[in-house]
């Protein structure tokens, strides 16, 4: 099969992509296929691929299960909500498989990357049409296609990313896209899977993203969002024209009609003074950081991994006020973490009354199957957790956090 699409001078997905409409252009109705995130930005950048990978294979789209004929959860397996909320929607579409016999139901993301949650699938959800990897994006046209032919359930997970590029880059708003420039993370917080299922970080050649980026504002593009799971170790893994994050920015702020660059995320330990120095000095890079604290305790800040102090936290905020004026500074805050006290709670609102964050997304701790906090014995009732939530977001919105 190999020779066939390199004959028609298409890449490998693009092959299956024209196979797939040329089924699909057969039906006289257009197909409408529904994509649901679940979880982070990365997990957002995901699905615009898949939105333009569907697209061009002849679909148009819906909001409504109902009459959907393809749909599609991008799954996240950070937290237990959104794994709650998937199959909470398995349940109720599994009617639809009754009802329009050809529908496509499939599922892709970070939460496939776990065994476990493949084998509850296939269990109990063997309606399922597709089931594939945080690494099978480029797969998926082919995946759809056997479906298609074979009427039968496909699986493909990947733990190698040998076929990691962007196939394509996807605009959500007219003069706006988001790329990723770094995948995975090396971090291994002792609360987080993504090491686990995004694996470790690659960071894209230097030249790729700028030559995107320039094809982006050449078709209007003027605001840029670069992603990764910490933007600030990008380069690190480079064997060949290395390069930093700020070296990065400050290429980007050369291409013409480039006008706003924002990123995220960024982690504590690893923000340089060449990078706040570059978000202060050039006008096209947003004055704003999105800087995750998670706790104010250094006991919980060593349990978790996070490899920084309350205090050096503190002192790195103090140079971003000081060298970047007017900074929107954000942050993510976990509570209830295994062993978190009531003095190492206050800790964190401590840290929040100091700094005053602009905003910041507060999470209640989800133990999650793999990780080392899974298995720490001290883990907290679920009413003293709730309690030291609420009282954190009075805390909060005392400083205008909304």
């Amino acid at each position: 099969m190999s020779d066939k699409y390199e004959n028609f001078g298409l890449g490998y997905s693009d092959y299956f992509i024209c196979q797939v409409k040329k089924i699909n252009t057969k039906n006289k109705n257009i197909l409408l296929a529904k994509v649901n995130t679940l979880g982070c930005q990365m997990n957002v950048n995901d699905s615009e691929k898949i939105l333009f990978i569907l697209k061009n294979m002849g679909y148009d789209f819906t909001n409504d299960d109902e009459n959907a004929d393809l749909i599609l959860f991008n799954t996240c397996c950070v937290r237990e909500n959104p794994e709650l909320k998937l199959f909470g929607k398995l349940g109720s579409i599994k009617k639809y498989k009754k009802i329009k016999k050809d529908i496509k139901i499939i599922i892709c993301g970070c939460m496939m990357q776990q065994e476990n949650a493949i084998k509850k699938i296939k269990k109990s959800y063997d309606f399922v049409d597709i089931i594939f990897g945080t690494f099978n994006i480029n797969d998926f046209p082919r995946l759809l296609l056997e479906n298609i032919l074979n009427k039968k359930q496909v699986i493909a997970i990947k733990n190698n990313r040998d076929n990691l590029h962007e196939p394509h880059s996807i605009i959500k708003e007219k003069n706006k896209a988001s790329i990723n420039v770094i995948y995975g993370c090396n971090n291994f917080c002792s609360y987080c899977v993504v090491p686990y299922v995004r694996g470790p970080e690659i960071s894209r050649p230097f030249i790729d993203i700028l030559n995107q980026i320039k094809k982006l504002s050449d078709d209007g593009v003027n605001e840029i969002l670069l992603l990764g799971q910490n933007v600030n170790s990008y380069g690190n893994d480079l064997k060949e024209n290395k390069i930093n994050f700020a070296e990065l920015l400050k290429a980007i702020c050369k291409i013409k009609n480039i006008e706003k660059i924002r990123f995220m995320t960024s982690h504590p330990k690893d923000l340089s003074d060449d990078l706040i120095d570059t978000i202060s000095e050039e006008k096209k890079v947003c004055k704003e950081l999105h800087l995750p604290i998670q706790s104010g305790s250094n006991k919980i800040l060593k349990l978790m991994n996070r490899k920084y102090t309350r205090e050096s936290y503190l002192e790195l905020v103090k140079k971003i006020k000081n060298k970047i004026l007017n900074i929107n500074l954000t942050t993510d805050i976990i509570v209830g973490f295994p062993g978190e006290t009531e003095d190492d709670f206050n800790d964190t609102l401590d840290i929040v009354n100091r700094v005053k964050f602009n905003n910041a997304f507060t999470f209640i701790y989800s133990k999650r199957e793999g990780t080392p906090a899974a298995h720490m014995t001290n883990q907290i009732g679920r009413e003293i957790i709730d309690k030291r939530f609420q009282k954190l977001l009075l805390v909060l919105r005392k400083h205008y956090i909304k």
